[in-house]
């Protein structure tokens, strides 16, 4: 065991401890995000504006495929970062070896499910005849890397939560640098289109895979250990991961369904070119977004640890750090969309006008309201790391279902494709006065545990 990692989090001063976690989380996910950015520009590029709209269908089933890993991967995440907190290290070593069943198993139904009922489901999430076959052929061997994925993904994340977020880092940057250097080989070089993108995604995620086993089992780094006799599932363990996942685990599924009802609507209002503008948009909105969940990773382990140790003073600094600076981060963001949204949609396609024209106009309107997606996606976190799952839930689920799916439903029917790209600010603006009402009663609560320890 290695203790070094809990004498960091022991004694460490606040800010310099989350901009230590912060570098290598950033890193992690900003270089994890060119997994579907960097298939999609090979693709926009290699094979054409129609391959972006069938990848863009794939989408909410590879989100999906991530919601089962984050249930599993977050839940366990926080209970982890907890229980090394209190000093317990034998439940620790328990959540680990119980994810790593929980992932294995998830993995194996996600991947029978996915090929029962793929034809179905793409269909369902916007591939239309002219794009179906470009869908279907990348789907196919990306199920066939499904176990690859969540494991892989899962139990990095464990790795970050455990105390190092450098080695979290390592295993993202080798298996997204894979992907980068297989990508144009199979693309261009093999003239695979899709089939190409796909393959170099699976190898790189088995890759990562390989590397994320090795830590937990062999590596004299890891804080914990992957035993055999902690892998047997046990309810009460089970049970303590899901509740705190259900929260990521509900937000990544209700993302796969707004995305399949937005993918329906701009087909509707759109035609097909509208919805690899979405595509394009997509990879956007995900490289922001990661980058202020690069926050959470930094922070979450810090307030878990904290929340374990009834250190609440510590908790507060570190919640609104991330605030501050995931707010600096939404603004920046912000201005380069506003003025640069043509420079942004070339890097993926150039030949096509009229995807230029939807991919410019969908970015400057479904961004305008980044300045403050920071906040929510920081405050949703730290309900989520100080255990309180069912508030966090409640967070997740009102922009993405209950605000979204209503206005996506109604407000196209009056104002045709502009309606569809306004849905998400306005969701956004809603949702944020609703987060603001609860984490002012949060703080309270917060304040009153510093009193009364200090």
């Amino acid at each position: 065991m290695n203790k070094n990692k809990n004498m960091e989090l022991e004694s460490t001063p606040i800010k310099k401890l989350f901009w230590k976690y912060f570098i290598p989380s950033f890193t992690s996910v900003a270089v994890n995000s060119l997994y579907n950015i960097v298939d999609r520009i090979f693709i926009g590029h290699g094979v054409g504006a129609y391959a972006l709209s069938g990848l863009s269908a794939v989408f909410p089933i590879m989100i999906i495929m991530m919601a089962f890993g984050m249930l599993v991967g977050m839940g366990a995440g926080v209970r982890i970062s907890i229980n090394m907190g209190k000093g317990d290290m034998s439940r620790a070593a328990k959540v680990l070896g119980n994810a790593l069943t929980l992932l294995i198993l998830l993995a194996l139904g996600v991947t029978v499910l996915g090929f029962a009922v793929k034809g179905p489901v793409l269909k369902l999430f916007g591939a239309s005849n002219q794009t179906i076959g470009y869908a279907n052929d990348y789907l196919n061997i990306i199920l066939f890397g499904t176990i690859f994925n969540m494991v892989g993904f899962g139990m990095n994340n464990l790795i970050r939560s455990e105390g190092n977020a450098k080695i979290a880092m390592y295993s993202i940057i080798i298996s997204a640098g894979t992907n980068l250097i297989l990508d144009p080989i199979f693309i261009f070089c093999f003239d695979m289109g899709v089939k190409g993108a796909a393959i170099a995604t699976i190898i790189s995620m088995a890759i990562l895979c390989i590397w994320v086993l090795y830590h937990f089992v062999k590596s004299p780094k890891a804080n914990i250990h992957v035993k055999r006799e902690d892998m047997k599932l046990q309810g009460d363990i089970v049970w303590y991961i899901f509740t705190i996942g259900f929260a990521p685990f509900s937000m990544q599924i209700a993302a796969s369904l707004v995305q399949g009802i937005l993918n329906t609507q701009l087909i509707k209002y759109g035609g097909d070119l509208a919805v690899g503008a979405m595509g394009i948009i997509n990879s956007v909105i995900n490289l922001i977004i990661m980058s202020m969940i690069a926050i959470n990773m930094a922070s979450q382990p810090i307030i878990g640890y904290n929340i374990g140790a009834k250190k609440y003073k510590n908790v507060k600094e570190v919640l609104f750090l991330g605030i501050r600076f995931a707010t600096v981060v939404g603004v920046i963001c912000w201005i380069i969309v506003e003025l640069y949204p043509q420079g942004i949609v070339k890097l993926f396609n150039h030949d096509s006008p009229e995807l230029m024209k939807l991919s410019t106009r969908g970015l400057r309107v479904l961004l305008i309201t980044l300045p403050v997606v920071g906040f929510q996606v920081v405050v949703s976190n730290y309900f989520q790391s100080i255990g309180k799952a069912l508030t966090a839930t409640i967070m997740s689920l009102l922009r993405q279902v209950i605000l979204l799916i209503p206005l996506l439903l109604v407000i196209p029917q009056h104002y045709g494709l502009e309606g569809v790209w306004i849905c998400g600010p306005i969701s956004d603006t809603m949702s944020f006065i609703f987060v603001l009402f609860l984490f002012f009663f949060e703080m309270k609560k917060l304040n009153k545990n510093i009193e009364q320890n200090i």
